[in-house]
């Protein structure tokens, strides 16, 4: 029975891999891709947060800090952990005539560390700023990164989807500690 769900599971993440990466390799949408996909490498996160530290009312902007503070540590060492637990290979190295759009940055699949920190983001500035207009360009954003992802050929639909599991409940966890 398990072995059955696995193997159905596995089957429709490649299925469903295939259909994203299938999209080809396009001039717009590789670069639009690789654009959103270096967007969540980690650069532009403590920038955003001294950004609110600075200019955000200190009843958003502490509790954020301290939120994201929290959060992005757990957040760290889950994704290793699970990385190292896993050890997935990545789609271009199981898959035939399947080749990356993008160098990844470590070697294993499972989690996606960009989708995760993107969805951690995501949720910490959803759950602080309720303007329908960040709500929804970021929640677009942290969702267009884990695309990025399986189209740019470095991970399956189930480590985009793990990894913004990951993300949304240690972002949940940093802001437990701080509300």
């Amino acid at each position: 029975m398990l072995k059955q769900l696995t193997n159905n599971v596995t089957r429709w993440d490649t299925l469903l891999f295939h259909r994203i990466f299938g999209w080809g390799d396009r001039r717009f949408l590789s670069r639009f891709f690789r654009i959103t996909s270096w967007s969540a490498n980690g650069y532009l996160y403590p920038l955003i947060t001294l950004y609110i530290y600075i200019y955000c009312d200190t009843s958003i902007s502490k509790p954020f800090v301290y939120a994201a503070f929290i959060a992005f540590p757990i957040e760290r060492l889950l994704y290793h952990f699970l990385k190292q637990a896993m050890k997935r290979d990545r789609p271009f190295e199981k898959i035939d005539d399947i080749e990356f759009r993008v160098r990844p940055p470590d070697e294993f699949s499972f989690p996606s560390g960009h989708t995760t920190s993107a969805f951690l983001m995501m949720t910490l500035l959803t759950s602080f700023f309720h303007s329908p207009s960040i709500q929804i360009g970021v929640f677009c954003w942290a969702s267009i990164v884990g695309l990025a992802r399986v189209y740019l050929g470095v991970h399956y639909p189930t480590d985009v989807l793990a990894g913004a599991l990951i993300g949304i409940l240690t972002a949940h966890i940093g802001m437990w500690f701080v509300l």
